[in-house]
C-alpha cells in the first residue's frame, strides 16, 4: 500500500480501486496479512470521504450480504463514536489515567525504561518490535496487527493499556479518540466485562502465513486489569441542529470533517470559511500524522476555493492557548463582519482532542453573541443512537439504516 495522500480525490480513487474486493474477497482475506485491506481509513477518519458515500457505492457494485463484512468494518468506526458520544467520562477517566501514568513515567526508572523498550521497537518479540518500526515509519497498521499489538503490549509486556493507546493516537494516520481507545479497552477486558482478547502464537503464524511464530513469547492469558472506572449508562445525544435555508452563515472547519460541501448548506449562504489547525491537539503527536493532517487542510483549502467558495482562511498553529484562541476569535469576528452575518456553522466535533480545544472557541464566540449551529450528519444521527449496548446489538441495525440512504 502506497503513502497515503491527503486529498479527496486521492481517497475517491483509492475507493474505485477497492470496489471490486469489498465483497466475499475482503470477508475471505480480510485477518490476513496484508490481506485484502481498503486503505480507506485515514480518508474516513478526517471525512475527505464519508462513510455513508463509501457504503453507497459499494451496495452499487454488491449485495449487502456479499459486502456485509466490509460494511460492518465502516460501521464499527460510527459505532465506537456514538459509543463514546453518550458516555464522554470514558475519554476524561482516559485522559486521567494517561496524566497519572506520565507522572509515573517521570521518576520511575524502570518503569520508563520498559515504555521506552517497547515505543522504540526493543522488546525481543520480533513481530512486535517490526510493528512498532511499521507504524513509526508508515502511520499504518493493518487491524488484525493492531489487536495482536495491544494484546502483547497489555498482557505480555505488561505495560498499561492507556500509554499504548497514547502511542497508537500519536503514531496512527487514522488516529481517532472514540475507535482507537474502546479499541485498547476491549483487548483488556474493560469494555466488554468478562471478555479478553489474549493473541495467541497460533493466530499469528496462520495469519501473517508463517512470517511469524512468537512461540513461547506471548502470554497465554490476562493479568487482571483494575476497573477503577465503571461503564456509566448512555447519556442523551445534544440536539441535532440544521442550517436555516437563507441564512448567512461562516463555515467552521476542522480535521474531523473536511467535506463541508456536504454539510447541505449552500454555497450562496455561505459568507466565508475558516478552517482550524488543530493538529497539535495531541501531545508528542508524530510528523507524520501532524503533516497528514495539515496537508488535508490545505488541500481542502485549495479545493473549497476552487468549487467557488469565497474567502477561505485556513487558521495554523496552536489553538491549545486563550491567547491563540482570542486571536482566532477576532479572526472569525472580522471575517463575519465582511461576510455580514453574525452566525457559524461547524460539523460538531465528536468527542476527543479536537472537541476540547474547540469547545472554549465556541464559547467565546457566543459570549460575542455569534449564534453557533452545530451539525449533525445524517449517517451519525442515523446510527449512534443505536450504540447504546454492544456491537452485536448495533449491527442488527445497519442493514435497516443502509435502505435509508440507498
Amino acid at each position: 500500500m502506497t503513502k497515503p495522500l491527503p486529498t479527496r480525490e486521492e481517497g475517491l480513487r483509492r475507493l474505485v480501486g477497492f470496489l471490486p474486493f469489498a465483497g466475499r474477497e475482503y470477508a475471505e482475506r480480510r485477518n490476513h496479512v496484508p490481506g485484502t485491506v481498503s486503505g480507506l481509513s485515514p480518508y474516513v477518519r478526517h471525512r475527505l470521504l464519508t462513510e455513508e458515500e463509501i457504503a453507497g457505492a459499494v451496495l452499487q457494485r454488491h449485495s449487502y450480504e456479499a459486502a456485509e463484512k466490509f460494511l460492518q468494518e465502516v460501521c464499527w468506526r460510527t459505532y465506537w463514536k456514538g459509543w463514546l458520544e453518550m458516555r464522554p467520562g470514558i475519554w476524561l477517566h482516559y485522559l486521567e489515567d494517561l496524566q497519572a501514568l506520565r507522572e509515573r513515567l517521570d521518576v520511575e526508572t524502570d518503569f520508563l525504561g520498559r515504555v521506552q523498550a517497547a515505543e522504540s521497537g526493543e522488546t525481543g518479540v520480533e513481530c512486535l518490535d517490526d510493528w512498532v518500526r511499521e507504524l513509526r515509519e508508515t502511520g499504518t497498521l493493518h487491524n488484525h496487527v493492531r489487536m495482536w499489538f495491544a494484546s502483547i503490549w497489555i498482557h505480555t509486556l505488561r505495560l498499561p493499556w492507556q500509554l499504548g493507546a497514547d502511542f497508537f493516537l500519536r503514531h496512527l494516520l487514522d488516529g481517532d479518540a472514540a475507535s482507537n481507545t474502546l479499541s485498547w479497552r476491549w483487548v483488556c477486558g474493560l469494555q466488554t466485562p468478562g471478555k479478553v482478547y489474549v493473541a495467541s502464537a497460533e493466530n499469528i503464524e496462520r495469519y501473517t502465513e508463517g512470517r511469524y511464530a512468537p512461540f513461547g513469547l506471548l502470554a497465554t492469558e490476562a493479568p487482571p486489569i483494575p476497573v477503577d472506572h465503571s461503564i456509566p449508562k448512555p447519556q442523551q445525544l445534544l440536539p441535532r441542529e440544521t442550517h436555516v435555508p437563507g441564512e448567512r452563515t461562516v463555515l467552521l472547519v476542522t480535521e474531523e470533517d473536511l467535506s463541508p460541501e456536504s454539510w447541505c448548506i449552500p454555497t450562496a449562504d455561505v459568507s466565508g470559511v475558516i478552517l482550524i489547525d488543530t493538529a497539535d491537539a495531541t501531545a508528542g503527536i508524530s510528523m507524520n500524522v501532524s503533516t497528514f493532517k495539515r496537508e488535508a487542510l490545505e488541500s481542502t483549502s485549495a479545493r473549497l476555493v476552487a468549487s467557488g467558495y469565497s474567502s477561505v482562511t485556513l487558521l495554523s498553529g496552536t489553538m491549545g492557548t486563550i491567547e491563540s484562541q482570542r486571536e482566532n476569535v477576532s479572526r472569525l469576528l472580522q471575517a463575519q463582519h465582511v461576510g455580514g452575518t453574525s452566525t457559524v456553522s461547524m460539523m460538531g466535533a465528536p468527542v476527543g482532542p479536537t472537541q476540547q480545544i474547540m469547545d472554549p472557541l465556541l464559547s467565546l464566540l457566543m459570549q460575542e453573541g455569534v449564534a453557533v449551529r452545530r451539525l449533525r450528519r445524517d449517517w451519525d444521527d442515523a446510527l449512534w443512537p443505536h450504540a447504546t449496548h454492544g456491537f452485536f446489538r448495533f449491527k442488527e441495525q445497519i442493514p435497516i439504516v443502509l435502505r435509508q440512504f440507498a
